[in-house]
């Protein structure tokens, strides 16, 4: 395997924490330089088990300081980068859409604008081994409303909140780059990711956790809305066959043909849990309470996957039953991890292992 040096940014974060140790692990002879910005999202803890590797680097700093990030290639000299860093939630994009512009926007160009200047500077190869990896969202493609309809790479994008409209422009800068300065890109697009090391603000581990402390599960609307899930490691898996095999300017949709109504889903998860905890069945679904829905809250998201699946190889590896019920396991196995992300205890992991050495 020729050696390489790939900056993954937002590493510490659910996603991403994920690709960097299959990448750490599997790929011992590339260096792998981790850039996160350690926002609430971000959390080290995610990722002790290969802190010390060898080919492992972590780098504290935000994508949105432009000579920060001109330092960092200066340092590396990155021929690859895999971009997941991102301000991801919907209703924190709501309350505070400028900080999705700046991370989502203005630090993917800034990403952008200095791996081109740093690779057109190597006169003897140029872009040749380079490649910018964008991970984006099945959300740029807005809602689908015909049963009948699945999001393909060709469908046209139609944001619906300030979260999808930031990374529908960030998808736009990259392939622009592409079509101007000839930049070696690809686009993944990926439905809902679910599994181990999920910040609890998202619907399963938000609500694995409150059946644990008997708290409310607040389901918007009727709980109609309907989302294509896939495992996290799924995912990881196809972020490594679109990097390594995927086609220079092409977009591959990502998704676990998996589709569920948002209450049918947490009904299945109040059966499993109430199984796991001991409990009669039946008991957790009274902590289910209906709230106004989400402004703006789209109706369905589904995604084909055929591309990436016929062109690639790759194909999700777990029924959802299977999965979630290994998510629930490692959650109700890691109380620690999730007292210390609940707490905010796991923010002060980063002082004591790089600062207090």
């Amino acid at each position: 395997m020729t050696k390489k040096t790939i900056l993954i940014t937002g590493g510490a974060g659910f996603i991403g924490s994920h690709v960097v140790r299959l990448f750490v692990t599997k790929y011992p002879d590339y260096k792998i330089v981790n850039l996160d910005k350690l926002t609430y999202a971000g959390n080290l803890q995610n990722i002790t088990d290969i802190e010390n590797a060898p080919n492992y680097v972590f780098e504290k700093g935000d994508i949105v300081d432009a000579n920060f990030v001109n330092e960092l290639f200066e340092k590396y000299h990155f021929d690859s980068v895999i971009h997941l860093a991102a301000e991801s939630h919907v209703d924190r994009s709501i309350t505070n859409p400028m900080e999705f512009v700046m991370t989502n926007i203005v630090g993917t160009v800034n990403l952008l604008n200095t791996a081109k200047n740093a690779w057109k500077a190597d006169l003897n190869k140029g872009f040749e081994d380079k490649l910018f990896y964008h991970v984006s969202t099945d959300e740029v493609y807005g809602s689908l409303h015909n049963p009948e309809e699945f999001f393909l790479e060709t469908t046209a994008y139609d944001p619906q909140s300030p979260y999808s409209a930031a990374k529908a422009s960030s998808d736009h800068f990259v392939r622009a780059y592409h079509n101007t300065y000839k930049m070696p890109v690809v686009i993944s697009n990926c439905s809902n990711n679910y599994g181990e090391n999920q910040f609890p603000e998202k619907l399963i581990p938000l609500f694995i956790n409150n059946i644990q402390t008997n708290k409310a599960l607040p389901v918007y609307g009727k709980g109609e809305n309907v989302r294509d899930w896939l495992y996290v490691q799924d995912h990881a898996r196809a972020i490594d066959d679109v990097f390594h095999k995927g086609k220079n300017g092409e977009t591959y949709n990502i998704g676990g043909f998996n589709e569920w109504k948002n209450l049918d889903l947490v009904l299945l998860l109040c059966k499993i849990m109430d199984k796991k905890l001991g409990r009669p069945q039946g008991t957790s679904e009274k902590l289910i309470s209906y709230v106004t829905d989400r402004a703006g809250h789209d109706l369905r998201y589904a995604i084909d996957a055929k591309k990436i699946m016929n062109e690639l190889g790759w194909q999700p590896s777990l029924q959802f039953e299977e999965g979630l019920e290994k998510t629930i396991d490692w959650y109700l196995s890691n109380e620690k991890w999730l007292n210390d992300v609940t707490s905010g205890e796991y923010q002060k992991y980063y002082e004591i292992q790089y600062l207090d050495n």
